[in-house]
């Protein structure tokens, strides 16, 4: 270009308009270009770019394209790049040209997160040209405060510890044991206060074993769960700036308070320890304050609780409380059980059980009731006769009366004096028939030792039945002179009752064969329960019923009652119990000789586990559902198990106090015999103890 007036020009430059287009919002990234690219940019032109990213983030600036024409120094057309009215740099030229200066690949870095760019073109050459003008991209480029040197204004370093880049800012954190301050740079000694909700924990002072930092304000409240107390332990290494006076250490500067609910705050000082510090609450709160002087060493705690105690109930007139405990604390439950011939009485009226809890104020939750004398009712007066009073009536344990007629007029049968006594059930009992029940003459050694199965002994298992229904062979047990107890499913075939006819009742022997041999006992009704309904094979809940006899049976040592479940009969997960009958042996041949397995109590979720395997491993079949009137019992090795022909048999538990057998269970359904993880499962017999009651009395 022809460079002879340079007056002119200067005119020129004294009337050019100068473009600042309007600054731009901060952004990421974005594209800047020179009028009318990528046409020729015009004459005369003077124009201004304000670019920003956000805050946290230096501008990178690169061109994709710059031909603005050349001279030296840019001194006519130019693209000058400022920060903060700073010359970062001046373009002109193109990549290859002599003179100007071009950028080339190399991207531009601004200081900060803004640059501002300002294009300045002559009108020297009127005549067209070709130069192009720019195009660049810009975007955020992220800072790492962290490795930047620091402030120059010696406000420190930007985080006093750690310092975290992040993505267009940082953030400092502090080392354990510090803490970050409000101006989120600065870290501090922490407390290590708070709320400490556990049963036992340690506690120490910010630091220590080294000397409290000065200007400490902390606290640490211990606060468990109501019904503990807490005790501080200190430990003997215990430094806490004082002032010593006639009276003891002064706390006037640098103290630890330990404030109990509904106590004085007391404040700990000195270089004694406090040792052993019972509180009697389950919350403390201790706070800890120095000052900007003096020195403290500090101090270090370990709190354990304890449950609150209650006081020992007092004895019980004709009765005991049970579980004997030397103490007794919160949670712990007492029992008042009273001895035969006595009742549960409370404010005046009989109850029929008694349970209190030590609660967390360290008071039963109930008072203690008292046992009153049972009563049998007046005697009825005997036609004839005369009734008189052994011992005295409502004023002695299980007071007696005896009967005798007007002779010479009349006797009673036999010539016998009848006495009677009030039973424990409050009914009047004669003394010449009371039948032993669940306490066979010979006795299995070793019942609760193991898990073994075997013939059982002559005489050892005297409730055990042979039923036979159409053919088929099934077990059940002696109750009552009366009334045997069995399966529901061993009379009700399809959902029918089988015809009573049918039904053929063997006791008195361990041998099969000699059993078959004997005339079945009488059979005058049978009562399965009502609500048994098993019409598709899969449906065992209620599956109990009797089977009342014509005749009364004569007990001996090879026929005698099983005992009903206790009230409040426990199965204990674990607890041996005994089956019997004359089922399935494990070659699975039908057992002639009366056979006996031990087996334990299985927890019912074990046990509704074993039920939901067998249901996916075999889906077309039927699997009973498994309810709360059932249980189960084996071992989980397989192995050992009730069996086809033992359906309706007992499972027997033996009372620890007493030492007789009850009725637990009844066999009732199982997946297989003996498999592996599979368990036999049985009626739960507590559960029917009204019903069986109630059937027995409405068919006397």
């Amino acid at each position: 270009m022809d460079r002879t007036h340079p007056f002119i020009w200067l005119l020129c430059v004294s009337v050019c308009e100068c473009w600042r287009l309007a600054r731009s919002l901060p952004a990421l990234h974005g594209v800047v270009q020179s009028p009318q690219f990528p046409q020729p940019y015009p004459a005369a032109l003077s124009q201004q770019w304000d670019l920003s990213v956000p805050e946290g983030y230096q501008l990178q600036l690169s061109f994709t394209h710059l031909d603005i024409e050349p001279s030296a120094d840019c001194y006519y057309d130019s693209l000058t790049v400022l920060y903060d009215k700073k010359v970062l740099a001046k373009f002109c030229g193109q990549e290859n040209s002599a003179d100007g200066h071009h950028p080339g690949n190399r991207p531009l870095l601004s200081p900060g997160n803004r640059l501002t760019l300002v294009l300045q073109t002559d009108d020297t050459n009127p005549e067209p040209h070709q130069h192009l003008g720019f195009s660049a991209h810009y975007q955020a480029k992220d800072i790492d405060e962290c490795s930047a040197p620091d402030p120059e204004d010696g406000s420190g370093p930007l985080c006093s510890q750690i310092c975290h880049n992040t993505l267009g800012s940082y953030m400092c954190s502090c080392r354990h044991g510090y803490e970050l301050r409000p101006d989120q740079r600065t870290c501090v000694l922490s407390c290590g206060g708070g709320i400490f909700d556990e049963p036992e924990g340690t506690l120490s002072s910010p630091g220590y074993p080294d000397p409290s930092p000065h200007g400490l304000a902390c606290q640490y409240v211990i606060s468990v769960e109501p019904g503990f107390i807490v005790t501080l332990n200190f430990t003997d290494s215990f430094h806490i700036e004082h002032i010593g006076t006639q009276n003891g250490p002064s706390c006037l500067y640098h103290w630890l308070q330990v404030s109990i609910p509904d106590k004085e705050p007391q404040k700990l000082c000195g270089v004694k320890s406090p040792a052993l510090m019972p509180t009697n609450s389950y919350t403390v709160q201790l706070d800890y304050h120095t000052d900007w002087a003096g020195l403290s060493q500090g101090w270090s705690l370990h709190y354990t609780t304890q449950r609150v105690q209650c006081a020992s109930p007092s004895s019980i007139t004709n009765g005991r409380v049970t579980p004997n405990f030397p103490q007794y604390y919160y949670r712990d439950y007492i029992q008042v059980r009273c001895d035969p011939g006595y009742k549960l009485m409370m404010d005046g009226r009989e109850i029929k059980s008694y349970a209190s809890m030590c609660q967390k104020n360290g008071q039963w939750h109930l008072s203690l009731p008292e046992c009153h004398i049972i009563d049998c009712g007046e005697p009825e007066e005997l036609l004839n006769g005369g009734v008189r009073f052994i011992s005295g009536f409502r004023t002695s344990t299980f007071p007696s009366f005896s009967t005798n007629c007007n002779e010479p007029f009349y006797s009673l049968l036999g010539g016998a004096t009848v006495s009677y006594t009030c039973a424990a059930d409050r009914t009047w009992r004669d003394n010449l028939h009371t039948p032993s029940v669940g306490q066979p003459t010979m006795s299995i050694s070793g019942f609760s030792e193991d898990h073994g199965g075997d013939k059982a002994p002559d005489k050892t298992i005297p409730w055990q039945v042979l039923l036979s229904v159409d053919g088929g062979r099934g077990g059940a047990m002696v109750i009552g002179d009366r009334w045997i107890m069995t399966a529901a499913h061993n009379l009700v075939h399809q959902g029918k009752l089988v015809l009573k006819e049918k039904v053929r009742v063997f006791v008195g022997d361990n041998d099969a064969e000699k059993l078959a041999k004997l005339t079945p006992l009488g059979v005058a009704s049978l009562h399965p329960h009502p609500e048994y309904n098993n019409t598709e094979g899969a449906n065992y809940n209620h599956d109990i019923a009797l089977i009342k006899l014509q005749q009364p049976l004569t007990f001996h040592a090879a026929i005698m009652p099983l005992c009903l479940p206790p009230k409040n009969a426990t199965y204990n997960i674990g607890q041996i119990g005994m089956v019997s009958g004359f089922g399935m042996k494990e070659d699975e041949i039908i057992a002639n000789d009366l056979r006996y397995i031990r087996l334990p109590v299985v927890k019912e979720d074990e046990c509704q586990d074993s039920v939901n395997r067998a249901k996916a491993a075999t889906p077309t079949e039927k699997i009973p559902v498994l309810t709360d009137n059932m249980f189960c019992a084996g071992v989980p090795e397989g192995g050992k198990d009730s069996c086809t022909g033992d359906s309706g048999g007992a499972y027997v538990l033996k009372d620890s106090i007493a030492k007789r057998f009850w009725a637990a269970g009844i066999v009732s359904w199982g997946v297989g015999c003996g498999q592996t993880g599979r368990y036999g499962v049985y009626t739960r017999v507590a559960k029917y103890i009204s019903w069986i009651n109630k059937t027995m009395e409405d068919n006397k």
